[in-house]
C-alpha cells in the first residue's frame, strides 16, 4: 500500500493475518505508535513503514523493535522517516540473522551506534543517515562483511574511521559525509576494491589524500572529499588508472601545481578544486579531458593565461576560474560564448573575450624603438614571403584539380549521379543497380512506407576500391521518393542536406543517393541507407496484426521490449537529438520524431532516421534557438509540439516535446493518437493524472513482473528478491515518466534540456541495473 494517502494508526488487527509475509506501507500519512504486536507474525519477511509519522523509540521503550526479534524470517526492515527518538537499543543485534536491509534514516535517533549491530552479519544495506548519532563508528561494523551500501551521513559522529572498515570488501557505496569525523583518511580504504562511491565530505579530516584511493579501479561514479582540512599536493597515482566520473576536493588546504597527470583521467566529467591554494598554470594535458562537463578552479592562486583549449571541450558546460591571478585575453568559442556558464571575476589582469563579460579591451603591443621596428619588419618579411609563395602554389594545384574534376563530371552519365557525402567514398549507383538490388522494387522487399515514398530491402553490389578486392555485396534499405507527392522533391533535397552534415552512431547511416530517371524517363530520386534488420521501434511497441494476443509473431519470436531495452532505446534517441541540437556543424531540428522513425540495428541499438522535415537553425546554441525562416512546419499528429500550431518557426524544444511523447508511449504502450484520446484528454494528460501514485496501473503490462509465487523451499528469499526488483522497477518507471512529462510541457520554457535528459536517463539505468 505504498505511496497512497492513508492516515491514522496501523490497525491492531493485522497480526490476525498470521500468514502475512510482506507488509509495505511506505510514504503515507500514518500516525500513532509503531505496533508492537507485529512481532507475532512468524512468516514476516519484509516490513516497510518508512516515510510516515509513526512514533516509537523512547516513547514505548523500543518495545516494537524488541518484539520484531521474534520474526526469524525478517529480511527487510524500513522504519526510516518517522518520529522515533532516543538511542538505538542493544536489542537491535537480536533481529533476524536473515536481515539483509535495515533503514532507520531521518528518524530523530540520537546517542551512539550500538556495537551489537555487528551481529547482523548478513546485512547488505545499512542506512542510518540524517539522525543525531554521536560517538564513534564502532569497530563491530567491520563484521558486516556482506555490506554493499553503508551510509552514516548527516549525523554528529566523531573520531576516526575504524580500520575494520577494510574488511568490507563488497562495499559499493560508503557515505560518511556531514559528520564530525577527524584524523587522516585511512589508506586501508583502498582495500574496498568494489567501491563505486566514496563520500567523506564536510568532516574534519586532515593530512594528505592517501595514495591508492584515486586509483581504485571500481571508483567510477564519484569521490567527494570536499570541506575538510586536507593539505599537501594531489597524490602521484592520479592519472590513467583513475576512472572516477566526478571528483570534488574543494574547500580544503591542498597545494602545489595541478598535476599534468590529471589529463589522463579520461572518464572525468566533473572536477571541483575551488577553495584551495593551488598555484601555477592550467596544464595543457587537460585538453585530453574530452568528457569534461564541469570544472571549478576558483579561489586558488593559479596564474598564467586561460588556455584556449577549454573552449574546444565540446561537453564543457560550466567553468569557474574566478578569484585567481590569470592574465591576458579571455578565449572565445565553446563554453566561453555563454557568459552564464563561465565566471572569471576577481582576475584583475584579464581583458577581451565575450563583450558581455565587460572586460577592458586588450592593448595592442608594439615593439618600441627603431632597432626593434627594423627587426620586426625583417621577421615579418621572413615569415610572409615564404607563406605567400606556398599559398600561391597551393591555389594553382587546387584550381588544376577542380578543372580536371569538372571535365570528368561532364562525361559522367545521368544515371549515376550521387550526392557526395563528406568522409565517405563517393559511391555512385544508378537506377538500374537499385532496380536489380530490390528485384524490381518488388512487394516482397517492401519494408515500409511513409508520406513521401517507400522503403525497400535490397542486396546492392558496390565497388569501393576500383578493383576486384573493392567489390562488396551489402544489404541496404532503399528509400524511393514518390515525386508525385507535393514537396517530395524538396523532401529529398532536405534529407540530403541534413544527412551530408551529420555523423553519429545513433543517426541513420546513409551510403549514397541516386538522382536519375527510371525506365520510363520519369525523374527518379532515392537514398540508400545501411539496412536495419530489427525494423522500427513502432513494430516493437505495437506488433503488427500478424502477432497473436500475447504479442508474439506466428513462429514464436517475441516483439516486446524489456524495461532495460526501452531505457537503452530512450538513451540512444536522446543522444541523437543532443548531437543534432548541440554538436553538429549547425543546429538541426528533426521535426518528425516518432516510433516509426526510430530504427533498430542487429544489436538493438536505436538510430533516428527520416530527415525529410529537418530544419537547419542559426549557429546559436541557446535553449530557445529557433529557425529564422518562415517555411511551414509539418510533422505527425500526436507528436508535433503545440507551439507549432501558432508559429512556423522550428525549435530544438519542439524536438524535446516529441521526445517526451515518445517516452510516454514507450513505457505505457499507448499511442498518442489512440481512440481513447480526444477532446481534453491526451496521452500526456492521461499519464499526468496517474502520476506518481498510480503510474504502475498505466504502464505497458509487458513491463510488469509475473505474479506467481515460487513454492520451492527458499520461496521467501526468492519472493523477496522479486519484491525488491519490483520496487526498483516502480521507482525507475516513475523517474522515466517524470522525464517524459517534463519534456512534453505545453510551455517550451518549462521543458528539460536534452543534455539533462541524457544524464538523468543514465542515472535511472544505473539504478535499475
Amino acid at each position: 500500500m505504498d505511496r497512497n494517502r492513508l492516515e491514522g494508526p496501523i490497525p491492531s488487527s493485522f497480526p490476525n493475518a498470521s500468514g502475512l509475509v510482506y507488509l509495505e506501507m511506505k510514504y503515507n500519512s500514518l500516525s500513532g505508535p509503531f505496533p508492537s504486536n507485529l512481532g507475532t507474525l512468524q512468516r514476516l519477511s519484509s516490513l516497510m513503514l518508512g516515510g510516515n509519522r509513526l512514533e516509537g523509540g523512547v516513547a514505548d521503550g523500543w518495545s516494537f523493535l524488541t518484539a520484531l526479534t521474534n520474526c526469524s524470517n525478517l529480511q527487510v526492515l524500513d522504519m526510516g522517516g518517522n518520529l522515533l527518538s532516543g538511542e538505538l537499543p542493544t536489542t537491535i543485534g537480536n533481529l533476524s540473522r536473515h536481515l539483509i536491509a535495515l533503514q532507520t534514516g531521518a528518524s530523530h535517533i540520537s546517542g551512539a551506534i550500538p556495537p551489537e549491530i555487528g551481529n547482523l552479519v548478513n546485512l547488505e544495506f545499512l542506512n542510518i543517515q540524517r539522525n543525531f548519532l554521536t560517538g564513534s563508528i564502532p569497530d563491530a561494523v567491520g563484521k558486516l562483511r556482506r555490506l554493499g551500501i553503508l551510509t552514516f551521513a548527516g549525523n554528529k559522529l566523531s573520531g576516526e574511521i575504524p580500520s575494520s572498515i577494510s574488511n568490507l570488501t563488497l562495499l559499493t557505496d560508503l557515505s560518511l559525509n556531514n559528520n564530525e569525523l577527524g584524523g587522516s583518511i585511512p589508506s586501508i580504504l583502498s582495500a574496498c576494491q568494489n567501491l563505486l562511491i566514496l563520500d567523506l565530505a564536510v568532516n574534519n579530516f586532515s593530512g594528505t589524500i592517501p595514495p591508492g584511493i584515486l586509483s581504485l579501479p571500481s571508483l567510477t561514479i564519484y569521490l567527494d572529499l570536499s570541506h575538510n582540512s586536507l593539505s599537501g599536493p594531489l597524490p602521484p597515482d592520479l592519472g590513467s588508472k583513475t576512472k572516477v566520473g566526478q571528483i570534488d576536493i574543494s574547500n580544503n588546504r591542498l597545494a602545489g601545481e595541478i598535476p599534468s597527470t590529471l589529463g589522463d583521467c579520461s572518464s572525468l566529467e566533473a572536477i571541483f578544486m575551488e577553495g584551495n591554494i593551488f598555484h601555477g598554470v592550467i596544464p595543457e594535458s587537460l585538453s585530453n579531458l574530452r568528457a569534461l562537463q564541469k570544472m571549478d578552479l576558483s579561489r586558488n592562486n593559479l596564474s598564467g593565461s586561460i588556455p584556449s583549449f577549454l573552449g574546444r571541450l565540446q561537453f564543457l558546460k560550466r567553468l569557474n576560474l574566478s578569484f585567481n591571478d590569470f592574465e591576458g585575453e579571455v578565449p572565445t568559442g565553446g563554453v566561453f560564448d555563454n557568459v552564464t556558464a563561465i565566471s572569471v571575476s576577481g582576475n584583475k589582469r584579464l581583458c577581451g573575450g565575450n563583450p558581455e563579460l565587460r572586460l577592458p579591451y586588450c592593448p595592442l603591443h608594439r615593439l618600441s624603438g627603431k632597432k626593434g621596428s627594423h627587426r620586426a619588419r625583417k621577421l615579418l618579411l621572413a615569415i610572409i614571403v615564404p607563406a605567400v609563395v606556398i599559398i600561391s602554389i597551393s591555389l594553382l594545384i587546387v584550381l588544376f584539380v577542380l578543372v580536371t574534376y569538372r571535365r570528368r563530371q561532364g562525361r559522367t552519365t545521368r544515371g549515376s549521379v550521387a550526392v557526395p557525402l563528406p568522409g565517405e567514398l563517393h559511391l555512385k549507383v544508378s537506377y538500374l543497380q537499385l532496380l536489380r538490388a530490390t528485384e524490381g522494387f518488388s512487394a516482397e522487399n517492401l519494408v515500409g512506407a511513409g508520406s513521401f515514398g517507400t522503403v525497400y530491402k535490397g542486396m546492392l553490389t558496390l565497388n569501393t576500391g576500383g578493383d576486384d578486392d573493392g567489390i562488396v555485396a551489402k544489404t541496404v534499405a532503399v528509400k524511393v521518393f514518390d515525386l508525385q507527392q507535393h514537396d517530395a522533391a524538396k523532401n529529398f533535397v532536405a534529407e540530403c542536406e541534413a544527412l551530408r552534415s551529420v555523423r553519429h552512431r545513433n543517426l541513420a547511416k546513409i551510403i549514397t543517393s541516386c538522382s536519375s530517371t527510371d525506365s520510363n524517363g520519369h525523374d527518379f530520386k532515392a537514398l540508400v541507407f545501411q539496412f536495419m534488420p530489427n525494423g522500427s521501434l513502432e513494430r516493437w511497441l505495437h506488433p503488427p496484426p500478424a502477432a497473436d494476443e500475447t504479442g508474439r509473431e506466428v513462429g514464436g519470436t517475441s516483439l516486446r521490449l524489456s524495461f532495460r531495452q526501452r531505457l537503452d532505446v530512450a538513451i540512444d534517441v536522446a543522444c541523437a537529438l543532443d548531437y543534432l541540437h548541440n554538436y553538429g556543424q549547425a543546429p538541426i531540428v528533426h521535426c518528425d520524431l516518432k516510433p516509426s522513425n526510430v530504427l533498430m540495428d542487429s544489436d538493438m541499438n536505436a538510430v533516428v532516421s527520416d530527415f525529410g522535415l529537418a530544419r537547419f537553425l542559426s549557429q546559436s546554441r541557446s535553449k530557445s534557438s529557433t529557425q529564422s525562416t518562415t517555411a511551414g512546419i509539418k510533422g505527425t499528429i500526436g507528436y508535433i509540439a503545440p507551439e507549432y500550431g501558432v508559429s512556423s518557426q522550428a525549435s530544438t524544444l519542439g524536438d524535446v516535446y516529441s521526445y517526451g511523447i515518445l517516452l510516454l508511449e514507450m513505457f505505457t504502450g499507448r499511442r498518442p493518437t489512440a481512440d481513447a484520446f480526444g477532446g481534453d484528454l491526451s496521452l500526456r494528460k492521461y499519464v499526468e493524472m496517474a502520476f506518481p501514485g498510480q503510474v504502475m496501473d498505466i504502464v505497458d503490462p509487458y513491463l510488469l513482473p509475473p505474479e506467481e509465487l515460487d513454492e520451492e523451499a527458499n520461496s521467501f528469499i526468492v519472493h523477496e528478491q522479486k519484491n525488491v526488483a519490483a520496487g526498483r522497477l516502480e521507482d525507475c518507471t516513475i523517474s522515466v515518466i517524470r522525464i517524459g512529462l517534463s519534456c512534453s510541457h505545453e510551455s517550451p520554457k518549462d521543458r528539460m534540456e536534452i543534455g539533462d535528459v541524457i544524464k538523468e536517463m543514465h542515472m535511472i539505468k544505473g539504478m535499475y541495473s
